[in-house]
Formats: C-alpha cells, sequence, structure tokens
C-alpha cells in the first residue's frame, strides 16, 4: 500500500451495504458503578487505592501478582505506587509494575470525576472477555475465572487556577479491563467517543511554559532482580508515541472496533512482551434483528432467562411445568446447591436505626453468614457497625435466624426453606420490644446465587430499639418457633425473652414479639408435591456479641427443623446426625442409620471418605454437562458451562447452538492495514503504524529519514545533555560551546519559546562554584575547545553544589546511565559506592539546604496527651508521629524540633531521662535535648567527626553508639559525650545503620559497601565481631530489633525485601518483598515502621500479615532519614533504673521488655 493511501477492506457484506463504524458509546463499557459493586477511589491528585487483594493471583508477562492498586493518575500497578513527582512528568516505562490505559496528571479533587474498580466473577462480565480474547486471539484456550474492571469517569486533569483563567471543562472517560485464569491475563482499553478531550498534562514542575506531555499508554513490567540483589530495566510496550497517537486511541483500535484495544499481557511458563491482537475475527452468522453497533458488539449472550438450575431437570404437568434438582442437590429446582456443602451468605444492611432518640444511618455495610448444612449451625457477622446501634442491635438475633431456617438441619418428615424458597425471596419482619414498645422492621430480599453459588441477601432495617449500654452482654435461651406454609408464603409469629448485664444496670430482662412473613416463588403445577402446613424450627446454642474494637455484630444459632410434635432434643432422637455431633467433613453429608449408627458422604462434587472430602475437577475429568460448544469451568463443588465464541446458550442451558449478532442494518468496518508488519524502515529506525499510513523515525544516536539512518558520531559542536542524579533531564540545558540555553521537558524535548543566545542573564550572577567550574571545564574539553560525547559532566544542583549522586553514562544520553556513585561536598567519590545496576546508591548530602527566613526557634515542642511516639528526622527538622495503638496519627503530628542550617541523620531516644539524641551531616556533630517544652538543642561531640549517620542508645549501660562513614569507624561514649571510644576501624566500607539490643548487650550494623554488603554484630566493648548476614542483599539501610521473636531485621533498598534472622544467622525469613526505597526502621508491637525515600514518608508493615497497613506522607515532602520510638516510660519502667541483673534473669522478663531499647 502507497504511503497516505487508505485501503478500505469491507468485513462484513450481508446484503452489500458499506457502512463506517465509529468509536463505541459510553454505553458499550463494561458495566461499573456502585450498583456493579464497585469501590470508588477517594478524591486528590495522587491518590492510590487501598490494596485489591485478588482471589486468585494473576500473571503479569511472566510474574505472580495477588494484589493490585489503581491510582488517580491512569495506571493499575502490582506494587504500592511511588509519589507522582516520579514518575507521572517522566517518560516511559516506569520502574515499577504498570498497566497504563492513560498515564497522566490527572485530579478528580472538588469533585472532578470518579474513579471505580472492583474484582468480579459475574458471568456475564467473564464472558464479554472470553469472547473479545476469542475474537483478537482466535487460538487462545483462555476461560477467564476473575476480571479486574478500572473506570476512570469525567476526571480532569491537573490545572493550576488564576485570577483570569478558571478550570477547564475538558474531562476524560476510559476503561482498563484485566481478564484472567490460572496461566494467562488479557487486558482491554476502552475509549468511548465522546471520551477523550485532552490528550496530555503539563508537568507541575514547570507548569507556566505551554507545553503538554502527552498521555503514556500501554504496559511496563518494571525493574527486575538480576545477580540476587542487583536490578534492572524490565520488558515494556508502549501503546502511544505522540499526542496525535493518544488522539487515535478512540478512533481506531487493534479488534476491528474503533476505541477497543486488547492484548496479552501475562503467562505462567514464557512471556518476552506484550501482544495485541490482531483484528477481531469474522462472525459465522448472518444478522436477524435490528440492532446497532453497541448492541451488536457487545451483547454476545441472549436475554433468555433460563427457567430452571443447571443441576435440575424440568417436568411437564397437564397445566405446565417445574424444575426439580436432580440426585446429590437440594433446593426448588430454579436454584440448586450440593448436599451437604457448607454454604456462604453475602448482602448488604442499610436503613437508619433509632436507639433511645438517637438516629443512626446504616449505609450499605457488609453483612456475611456461613452455615454448616451438615449441623445446622449458622454464623453471621455485620461489619462496620456503629457502636450505639451495634450494642443495641444485640437481640436482634432474628436477623441471622432467617439463614438458620433456610439451612437448618433436617429431621425426618421435613424441609429446612430453601427447598421451599429456593434463593430467590422476600422476608417481611416487625419487631416490637417490651416494655418500650419500640417498633422495627426488617426486611430481607434473596437475589439469587453468585458465581460461586453463594446466596446473596440484602437487609433494610428501620424503626426504634431500645438502647443498651455499652460493654453489655445479652442472652438468649433456646426456643422453638412453627412456620405455617400456605401457597407462596411461609409465617411465624413468637415472643422471645432475653438478658441484659451491664456494669450499670446489672442483669435485666427483656422482650420482644416476632411476626414475620417470607414470600417467594412456588411452582404449582406438580399436583404430588407434598403439601406443608406447620414445621417447627428448634433453635439452640444462640450466642450474639458485638465487638466495639472491630465494630463487628456477631449472631451464631445452631437450627434444627421438624414436625410440630417432635421432640429434636428428646432421647428417641439420639442419632449423631439429628444430634448434630457427628464427625462429618464440613462438605460432607450425614447420613442416618439405626440407632446411633451413621454414614458420611461427600457432598455432590467432592470426592473422599466422607469424612474427608475434596473437590472434584468435573471439567478435568470429564463429568461435566456442558455440551455442544461450550467449555465447562470448575468451580468449589460444582462446575458452570460457558459458550465458546461466536453461540450463545440454548434452551437447555448447556448447549450452544451458533449464536445471532449482527442485523442487517448492522456496519461494516473499514481495515487498516498494518504497514510495520513488512519492515519497511531501516534497521536502525522503528516503525510507527497510523490509520491508513505508517511513520519510520530513526533510534535515539541516529540520524536519517527512518528509510535510511546512520550513526550519530562524536563531532566539534555536540550537546552534550545535563542529566541528575536520577539520570532524569535537568529542566535547564546549556550547549558548552555556542551558549545557547533553553528548557525542556521530561523527554529532553526544547520547550518552544524558551532558548536564550549567549550572555542572557535572567538573574544576578552569583560567583560559580566548585562544581559548576568542574562542568565548564568538561563542556570545553577537547583541542578543539568542544565537549566530548561520553565524557562524564558533573551533575550540580539549583545552588551550584554537587548532587551527592553523581551517574555518567558513556553514550551522552540521560536514559543510558552506566553506573553511580556518592560523592563528598568537593565531588571526590566515596570509596564503595559505585553501583553498575539501575538500583543507585543512597547518598547523603553533606550541604545543608539554604535557609529560609524568617528562622523559626531552635526549641523542643513535644506533642501532647500521647504515649507512643515516632520520632523521624527530616533534613532541617525532628518530627513527631504519635501512634495511635499502632496506627499512625497523623492528625496529631508536629514538628518536635526544627534545625536551620543541620542535615539531621541518625536519631535516638533515651527513655529514661526522655531525651533524643541525633547525629548532624552538615554540622559535623552529636546532639541531644529534652524532650520537655521549650528545651534548647545540646552539643555533646564536635571535634573528630566528618560523617556520623547511625546512632545507638543504650539506657542500660548509659552509653551511646554512632558510625562514621567517611573514615569507617564506629565509636561509644557517654551519654554526656565523655569517654569516646573507637571500637572499629578496620574492615568497614560503608557503614549506616546502628542498632544496640540492652538486654544482650549486644551491637549490631549495616555495611552497604557495593561490593559486599554485611551485616554484623559483636558485644558492647567491641568482643566477639562476627558476620551475621553477607548473602543475598544489596543496599541493607534500615536495621531493628524484633524484641518477641529475638530476631534481628533489616530493610534493603537494593533487594527491595525486610528481612529477619536468629542472631546467630538462623531461621531467616522475608516479612515483606516489595519495598520501596527504606532508609531507616523501628519495630514496635508487631509492626514495622521505616522511612521511605520514593513516597518521602513513613510506612507501616505488619508483621504476621506481611502487608503494608499505613502510611504518611508529612507535608514537606523531602527524605526522611532516622527514626526511632519515643516513649513516655521505659516499656512499663523495667530493666533501665539500676538494673538488677538477678532481677531480670528471675522474671525472665528484661529481654521482652527492654530488648528494643
Amino acid at each position: 500500500m502507497e504511503r497516505g493511501v487508505m485501503l478500505a477492506v469491507c468485513l462484513l457484506c450481508w446484503s452489500c451495504s458499506v457502512c463506517v463504524v465509529t468509536a463505541i458509546k459510553r454505553a458499550d463499557m463494561f458495566p461499573y458503578g456502585t450498583l456493579s459493586g464497585d469501590l470508588i477511589l477517594a478524591e486528590g491528585d495522587d491518590e492510590t487505592s487501598r490494596v485489591l487483594s485478588l482471589p486468585k493471583p494473576l500473571y503479569f508477562y511472566g510474574s505472580l501478582f495477588s494484589q493490585l492498586y489503581v491510582a488517580t493518575n491512569g495506571i493499575i500497578s502490582g506494587q504500592d505506587l511511588p509519589m507522582e513527582k516520579q514518575y507521572v512528568d517522566d517518560g516511559f516505562p516506569t520502574d515499577f509494575p504498570v498497566v497504563a490505559p492513560f498515564l497522566a496528571d490527572i485530579d478528580t479533587s472538588g469533585g472532578r470525576g470518579q474513579i471505580y474498580y472492583r474484582v468480579t466473577e459475574t458471568p456475564s462480565v467473564l464472558n464479554r472477555v472470553a469472547q473479545e480474547v476469542h475474537r483478537g486471539f482466535p487460538d487462545a484456550k483462555f476461560t477467564p475465572t476473575h476480571v479486574v474492571v478500572a473506570t476512570w469517569e469525567n476526571v480532569a486533569a491537573y490545572e493550576e487556577q488564576t485570577r483570569t483563567a478558571g478550570p477547564s471543562n475538558k474531562v476524560n472517560t476510559f476503561q482498563a479491563v484485566i481478564g484472567y485464569d490460572e496461566t494467562d491475563s488479557y487486558v482491554l482499553f476502552l475509549y468511548p467517543e465522546d471520551g477523550l478531550n485532552y490528550f496530555g498534562t503539563r508537568p507541575k514542575e514547570s507548569y507556566n511554559v505551554e507545553i503538554e506531555l502527552p498521555a503514556r499508554v500501554g504496559f511496563s513490567r518494571g525493574e527486575v532482580t538480576y545477580l540476587i540483589f542487583s536490578r534492572t530495566e524490565g520488558p515494556h510496550y508502549s501503546v502511544t508515541s505522540d499526542e496525535q497517537s493518544v488522539k487515535n486511541l478512540y478512533q481506531v483500535g487493534n479488534t476491528g472496533i474503533p476505541g477497543v484495544w486488547l492484548f496479552h499481557t501475562g503467562n505462567r511458563y514464557s512471556f518476552d512482551n506484550i501482544v495485541p491482537a490482531s483484528i477481531g475475527g469474522l462472525l459465522d452468522t448472518p444478522p436477524t434483528g435490528g440492532h446497532g453497533l453497541s448492541l451488536f458488539f457487545f451483547t454476545f449472550f441472549s436475554r433468555f432467562q433460563q427457567q430452571c438450575s443447571q443441576n435440575a431437570f424440568c417436568s411437564d404437568y397437564a397445566t405446565g411445568f417445574c424444575c426439580h434438582c436432580r440426585p446429590g442437590f437440594y433446593g426448588n429446582g430454579r436454584h440448586c446447591l450440593p448436599e451437604g456443602a457448607p454454604q456462604r451468605v453475602s448482602g448488604k444492611v442499610s436503613g437508619t436505626v433509632t436507639v433511645g432518640s438517637t438516629p443512626v444511618e446504616l449505609n450499605n455495610i457488609d453483612l456475611h453468614a456461613y452455615i454448616v448444612v451438615g449441623d445446622g449451625r449458622a454464623y453471621t457477622a455485620i461489619s462496620q457497625v456503629p457502636e450505639p446501634v451495634g450494642w443495641a442491635l444485640m437481640p436482634l438475633a432474628p436477623i441471622g435466624e432467617l439463614f438458620g431456617w433456610l439451612f437448618a438441619l433436617e429431621l425426618p418428615n421435613s424441609q429446612a426453606g430453601f427447598k421451599i424458597t429456593g434463593a430467590e425471596f422476600t422476608r417481611h419482619a416487625e419487631v416490637i420490644f417490651y416494655p418500650g414498645n419500640q417498633r422495627l422492621s426488617i426486611v430481607q430480599t434473596g437475589h439469587g446465587l453468585d458465581d460461586h453459588n453463594h446466596l446473596t441477601v440484602d437487609t433494610v432495617v428501620s424503626g426504634n430499639v431500645p438502647f443498651l449500654p455499652p460493654g453489655a452482654e445479652v442472652t438468649m435461651d433456646p426456643f422453638k418457633e412453627t412456620y405455617q406454609y400456605y401457597p407462596s408464603v411461609a409465617t411465624s409469629s413468637s415472643v422471645r425473652e432475653f438478658s441484659v448485664v451491664s456494669a450499670e444496670r446489672g442483669s435485666e430482662s427483656f422482650s420482644f414479639q416476632l411476626k414475620q412473613n417470607i414470600t417467594y416463588r412456588d411452582c404449582r403445577h406438580d399436583n404430588r408435591a407434598a403439601v406443608l402446613e406447620t414445621l417447627q424450627i428448634t433453635m439452640e446454642r444462640v450466642f450474639v456479641m458485638y465487638v466495639k474494637e472491630e465494630r463487628i455484630l456477631r449472631y451464631a444459632i445452631t437450627n434444627k427443623i421438624s414436625p410440630v410434635r417432635v421432640d429434636p432434643t428428646g432421647p428417641e432422637l439420639v442419632n449423631p446426625c439429628y444430634a448434630g455431633n457427628h464427625d462429618c467433613d464440613t462438605t460432607a453429608q450425614c447420613i442416618p442409620l439405626e440407632g446411633q449408627v451413621f454414614q458420611c458422604q461427600c457432598a455432590t462434587g467432592y470426592r473422599g471418605d466422607g469424612h474427608n472430602c475434596y473437590d472434584i475437577n468435573e471439567c478435568d475429568e470429564g463429568l461435566s454437562s456442558c455440551g455442544a460448544h461450550s467449555q465447562c469451568v470448575n468451580l468449589p463443588g460444582s462446575h458452570r458451562c460457558q459458550c465458546q465464541s461466536g453461540y450463545e446458550f440454548g434452551f437447555d442451558g448447556r448447549t450452544c447452538p451458533a449464536g445471532v449478532f449482527f442485523s442487517s442494518s448492522a456496519p461494516s468496518f473499514f481495515l487498516d492495514i498494518d504497514e510495520c508488519s513488512s519492515t519497511p524502515c531501516h534497521i536502525s529506525a522503528r516503525c510507527i503504524n497510523g490509520l491508513g499510513s505508517f511513520l519510520c523515525q530513526c533510534q535515539p544516536g541516529f540520524y536519517g529519514d527512518g528509510f535510511y539512518c546512520s550513526q550519530t558520531e562524536g563531532h566539534p559542536g555536540a550537546f552534550i545533555p545535563q542529566c541528575d542524579s536520577d539520570g532524569r533531564y535537568q529542566p535547564l540545558q546549556c550547549h558548552g560551546s555556542t551558549g545557547h540555553c533553553w528548557c525542556v521537558d521530561s523527554r529532553g524535548q526544547e520547550r518552544a519559546g524558551t532558548r536564550t543566545p549567549p550572555g542572557t542573564q535572567h538573574e544576578p550572577e552569583r560567583p560559580k562554584t566548585h562544581c559548576e567550574h568542574h562542568r565548564d571545564r568538561v563542556q570545553t574539553t577537547s583541542p578543539e575547545g568542544y565537549p566530548i560525547v561520553g565524557a562524564y559532566l558533573p551533575q550540580c544542583d539549583a545552588e551550584g553544589q554537587y548532587l551527592p549522586r553523581q551517574c555518567h553514562g558513556s553514550t551522552g544520553h540521560c536514559w543510558c546511565t552506566t553506573y553511580c556513585w556518592c560523592v563528598d561536598q568537593d565531588g571526590r567519590e566515596v570509596p564503595g559506592t559505585r553501583s553498575h545496576d539501575v538500583v543507585k546508591p543512597a547518598c547523603l548530602p553533606s550541604v545543608a539546604p539554604p535557609t529560609v527566613r524568617p528562622l523559626p526557634r531552635p526549641d523542643v515542642t513535644p506533642p501532647t496527651n500521647t504515649d507512643i511516639t515516632l520520632l523521624y528526622a527530616q533534613g532541617q527538622k525532628i518530627g513527631a508521629l504519635p501512634l495511635n495503638g499502632t496506627r499512625l496519627d497523623a492528625t496529631r503530628s508536629k514538628t518536635l524540633l526544627t534545625l536551620h542550617g543541620s542535615i539531621v541523620v541518625g536519631i535516638a531516644y533515651d527513655c529514661k531521662e526522655n531525651q533524643v539524641y541525633w547525629t548532624d551531616l552538615s554540622a559535623r556533630t552529636i546532639n541531644r535535648a529534652s524532650m520537655a517544652t521549650g528545651a534548647e538543642p545540646e552539643i555533646l561531640i564536635n571535634t573528630n567527626l566528618v560523617s556520623p549517620e547511625g546512632l545507638a542508645v543504650d539506657v542500660k549501660r548509659r552509653l551511646m553508639f554512632w558510625v562514621d562513614s567517611n573514615p569507617d569507624i564506629i565509636e561509644s561514649a557517654n551519654l554526656d559525650g565523655s569517654g569516646r571510644r573507637t571500637l572499629f576501624d578496620t574492615d568497614l566500607v560503608n557503614p549506616r545503620a546502628i542498632i544496640v539490643v540492652s538486654s544482650t548487650g549486644t551491637l549490631y550494623w549495616t555495611d552497604w559497601n557495593r561490593e559486599a554488603p554485611k551485616i554484623e554484630s559483636s558485644s558492647v566493648d567491641g568482643q566477639n565481631r562476627r558476620v551475621v548476614v553477607s548473602d543475598g542483599i544489596g543496599l541493607p539501610n534500615a536495621l531493628t530489633y524484633d524484641s518477641s521473636s529475638g530476631q534481628v531485621c533489616w530493610a534493603d533498598a537494593g533487594t527491595k525485601r525486610l528481612e529477619c534472622v536468629s542472631p546467630d544467622g538462623s531461621g531467616r525469613r522475608v516479612v515483606h518483598p516489595s519495598l520501596n526505597y527504606p532508609f531507616s526502621m523501628v519495630y514496635y508491637r508487631n509492626h514495622f515502621y521505616y522511612s521511605d525515600w520514593r513516597r518521602d514518608g513513613v510506612i507501616a508493615v505488619n508483621k504476621d500479615s506481611s502487608q503494608i497497613t499505613d502510611e504518611y506522607l508529612p507535608d514537606q515532602r523531602s527524605h526522611l532519614y532516622g527514626i526511632a520510638i519515643a516513649t513516655t516510660h521505659c516499656l512499663s519502667g523495667m530493666c533501665v533504673v539500676k538494673v538488677n541483673t538477678n532481677y531480670c534473669s528471675k522474671q525472665n522478663i528484661c529481654h521482652k521488655m527492654c530488648g528494643d531499647l
């Protein structure tokens, strides 16, 4: 095809009509919103969702991810995201895993859009994803088990508003859908025709420059590990490259439908990079109805509602037909469940309950129930119940009694409710409390079974309930209730008594009257069915409880159903099946035999001896009921059938005859030919396909027209870009030979209108610094006075000082950094810091930032009314972050001490004297201050210090220990600075963190020597030095002691892991595998708290769950350094004041109480 000429190919030509396909409509997107079960991301400019835990992990590229995060800025990631400034205005790829449908600086503050997300197993969504994948990848054997749907609706770009310019009304809508099974993952991007109204955003750091950074669309694996702790850029794939390609997102696609893009994104066995879909396949059957594109493209299955469960059969009677469950299943025929298998219920609780005179709103809080069908035990839990109503609703066991009635243990000649109602019913109940006559209405609606055969029930409560004192206990005796059965309705009425015991009132007795009816849809055509009139349900072991700390309301009831005159507790009913004390598996059915003999039989869909049962995979074993043109999907205890591409369910719900998709008026398609597939460009160029054309563009380092490219040679006058310590372009670039300067964006592209000629001064010049002179010399280093491509160019900050971390790439390009190292204030390399991989060394500044005036007073302002406080060092200040239990209490955070002209790095706390100690890298001192209001700093040591970093205080021995990373020594002194002593001055390269375990008299420290990192230990007097860990570590910045387990723990910025090990080197384990960039860490009450250079905040990690549980980001965003725990007492005051070692050994508690001091 000639360039610039579009080849139109009509894909569908039934009745020979030709139409052009337009972009999809919003209605064609996957369902989203709260009605679809979506969660909503908080409004803001840089928000990240709570962790979205996946029921089963997915493969992205070749790696397994079990959780996802959705972010404001148009991305989904498999790990917690860094601050937006570290990626949103940068090029692509990112250094963390990303699915990016529209990566840009998005801001939903002030109600400017919503972001929805969920993980689902809804059959219609699963089927729709499967259909799309089979169209785009006809040979794929893919049946999704789960789908993640994320939708950005009417979201705005970040804007800086002025007096003359208000906010723009441009908003975007787009969607990302991730479908996956046990081996593969696929991603759909959807862009409706009116969805994209802006195509890029302006960088925050240079917002006033009229330049936009186009949105980035694609996939990035992020950094990957090699050689244990080294990291390098992983594979990535870009869909867009410039603004025009962003505009094409809704105008073209790779599925044959404009605005719809599909990609194969991961595989369990082998996966190199993202594979885009080919144009969707043709459909075999011509249209029969009158539907347009939207209905044609996305309606894959007919709307016909099947009458019977797939585990039921249909019987025809004189007046109509009825559904009956197959042997091994129970229910009403429309809904059938495996006999003996436990049952789960989920739903929402809403409404207004007035407690005393206080109305309380319940806004769709969660309800979950679990029923052991084999013995009739029903457990119900309602989450996030506010405290006033939580206590008051404890007597409302009838909320959970519904599930006991549905799945009660059946005695002979009786039926539990589910066999009558199935999964669709409505229950109306009225409760009248005595003696106060408060009335409460309960409406519970069964909406059917979900994909896992779990019942969905929503509950609405409204009315008044009596007030119960906080901390009260409610007890209810066993009782019996009689149900009357009529066509399509069951009713009951009873009076219950309950007791309330509280500290304020003692023991009190109350009662309530319950009237209820349950309506359902029955089948009246089967006149042979047994007619129920009355049944009796016996409720035993009634347990109710409200957990204040978790805000959870719980009910537990054991239920048996029987004829009215049968006593289920009587001596004639001694069979364990009826008593509920059998030992059958929870997925087994108890079958009563003679006397006390019984038999355990695994439920349908399970296999075993009845005492131990496991799921049968009907699909693998050829036991499915799926017919022709359908696929089998295994479920616990069951399976479901799914039609193959191009087919839909027939009348039996199992076979799939050819589907009907198009109407005679359905549009045809124009197919763009991908010229890039024929590799028309030079080997050193890349090919960019467009709608009807293509573009050849030489790769960086080459020049030409794209059809022929030559390598760029260094020559007089060549421009050498200036990069910062992270390998990014400096915003201001200058040409060393011509003297011209200009501004660039994050990709190094010159910004229009910013170039200035030689000699132009924007502000009064200050004398050039040593770094700037050094840079100038390099830029005129060739014999002809021109810069040499590939020469190292020092990086200076805005004040002309050497950046603490210097990087160099021999190619002369910012994106190709070969290695990095740390330098002192004179630009000299710090030995042992050179890094040859993607993991850059954690270099500390040696010159304090400029002082901001007016100067704050350098005295202490301690937090009030707090027992436990995290202290953190942040450059020129020490911050205080109180803990509420183990949660970070950001509302009470404050600046403890402001130290202008300082760089505070190491920090420690003396709980005996209530004093904080710190090292100052800029002043080269060790200092302390009392935590009392108005206290001022005291310098303890100010001689023979070069780069003091980590600091530890031994409260027991009244000693302090520190590392100095320039002379590479470890020293100690008394807490007043006297008695200074060098412990070690050999075999150290880059010592950083140091801790002391007072109970054992042991020191531990890290050395992040890039050639041989290690963690060592010794006694506090410098004896018994030994290596604790040296394998599999990279940049062990942070170190702490877990007093509960007696293990040493470290956070590694190279391997990204948080690990622990016993002091003897045994029992090593990984607590968290994917940290960002930790610097310092402390342990307290089963949690690790570390300062993070990626997020510039404090992160909390739960030791047991290995999950990140909390985060604190200070208002002032800059690197945080040391972190310590401050307490109002020395952990119950043990082992610190005149320590009695005999007392400690006798009580055996000193290690536990004081181990982390």
